[in-house]
């Protein structure tokens, strides 16, 4: 009589995130439930095993995304059709706006969900959802920070944007529940909330009447052990001023705020119906900045959105160059499908396209090299994140992780722990790092070097 081998090995999920940190963020939720199912889970283990269920969560935003997730899926696919993973799923933006289309293109995907079908999803992989596990994650990112998404979807009516298509109207989270999970990560170390959304100065409208973005920084303020919180995607217009007082009256919301601006001629800024003009924005940015002295401003740009002139082009540089925004990226427009915008005629070449993204983040890289050159002598509170070859790489308070310059310190004779705040002096600069010492560097080396022998 056969004995049943009733330790056989399960199959394991590998989840594989591509895109914003939102997205991450999703994974992260799906892990945690799966998890919560009893059911092994990894985050893009390379170490494919022949029963692997892979779930590929895939970016739609803008061209490069959506091929790099296309990539990703044909090449997950060739693995399954020799025998080296077992199922593969597909979820995300991308799949949500062409579920239709990736079927027909590649229909031996075992198959496809949307963005907002993770019940189906987690059906599919043979777990249950579980409501008690509302805020549970698994966190991909380094413990002592974490990405906190406040809401999904979103209601602008931006010209350019696919992201109503693929993630829906506007959705806040409940205050209660962001407390709750804000407290969970406090507990296992988590140090820095990123918070994060599609618009996050729209937070509460939906559910509470009224904008409630500084009622929730408040409560998340005063969770026991989260020492940095800073905010990204604050959209300009409508934006509530608020919001300014209690980043000035918490000591741990950190003098940082991104707001996405994408562009500051008026006919642009019509054109891509962003609700604002010129003035007003030049106008917020002065306020916020006499409201909060010091506070670090980072944006985002678009060049060669359609119609956009050589002037329209200097007025942006010149732009970036009276502000000087402490951070700034810049994205090539790319035409998206069933957007006001695809109406329009794509008119502006792509080599133009690049060459204008170029000379902004030229212009750009100038302006932070003389900005951090003002940091040298002085001394910043800096989260350390990770030791990287011969050197700890943290953040001040006024870096986001991954986007953001970095504090670099020799680990070959100082040391300072990972997931650890230290005041740090800054030593040199260059265009998007800093270099410095630990304050208390000769304490934190004999530490080092303890634990190293230990």
């Amino acid at each position: 009589m056969r004995t049943k081998d009733r330790h056989k090995e399960k199959p394991r999920v590998n989840v594989v995130t591509l895109g914003c940190s939102k997205n991450l963020v999703d994974s992260e939720v799906l892990m945690g439930q799966l998890r919560g199912n009893n059911m092994e889970v990894a985050h893009e283990d390379g170490r494919n095993r022949a029963d692997d269920i892979v779930v590929i969560n895939t970016c739609g935003f803008i061209d490069n995304a959506k091929q790099e997730s296309i990539d990703t899926i044909l090449r997950y696919n060739q693995l399954k059709e020799q025998g080296k993973i077992g199922k593969l799923f597909v979820t995300g933006c991308l799949s949500e706006r062409y579920k239709p289309e990736l079927r027909k293109e590649i229909p031996t995907v075992d198959d496809y969900f949307g963005s907002n079908e993770m019940v189906r999803l987690l059906k599919t992989l043979g777990a249950d959802y579980r409501h008690e596990l509302i805020g549970e994650r698994l966190l991909t990112t380094p413990s002592h920070s974490a990405f906190f998404k406040i809401s999904e979807g979103c209601d602008r009516p931006c010209s350019f944007c696919a992201i109503p298509l693929m993630r829906g109207k506007h959705v806040s989270r409940p205050s209660e529940e962001l407390v709750k999970e804000a407290r969970k990560l406090a507990g296992r170390g988590t140090k820095e909330l990123v918070l994060i959304a599609q618009d996050s100065t729209f937070y509460g409208l939906d559910i509470y009447g009224k904008r409630t973005l500084p009622d929730l920084l408040r409560l998340l303020s005063d969770v026991e052990g989260i020492e940095w919180i800073r905010l990204q995607y604050a959209y300009p217009s409508g934006f509530p001023m608020d919001i300014l007082e209690v980043i000035q009256e918490r000591a741990n919301i950190c003098n940082y705020l991104d707001m996405p601006l994408q562009h500051i001629s008026n006919p642009m800024l019509k054109s891509m119906r962003r609700g604002i003009t010129r003035e007003k924005t030049v106008e917020l940015i002065q306020t916020i900045r006499e409201r909060v002295p010091g506070i670090a401003l980072r944006t985002t740009l678009i060049s060669g959105y359609p119609g956009e002139s050589a002037q329209d082009h200097e007025e942006l540089l010149r732009f970036v160059e009276d502000i000087r925004f402490d951070r700034l990226g810049v994205f090539a427009y790319s035409h998206e499908e069933n957007t006001h915008a695809a109406s329009l005629e794509d008119n502006v070449p792509e080599e133009t396209k690049e060459e204008r993204l170029e000379e902004i983040m030229s212009l750009q890289q100038g302006i932070s090299y003389e900005l951090n050159q003002e940091k040298k002598g002085k001394e910043f509170k800096v989260l350390i994140d990770k030791k990287e070859g011969e050197y700890f790489v943290g953040r001040t308070e006024f870096d986001s992780p991954e986007v953001d310059n970095e504090v670099l310190i020799n680990a070959v004779d100082q040391y300072v722990p990972v997931g650890d705040f230290c005041q740090v002096r800054i030593t040199d600069a260059e265009e998007f790092d800093l270099y410095g010492i630990p304050l208390s560097a000769g304490e934190n080396s004999q530490k080092g070097i303890n634990e190293t022998l230990s």
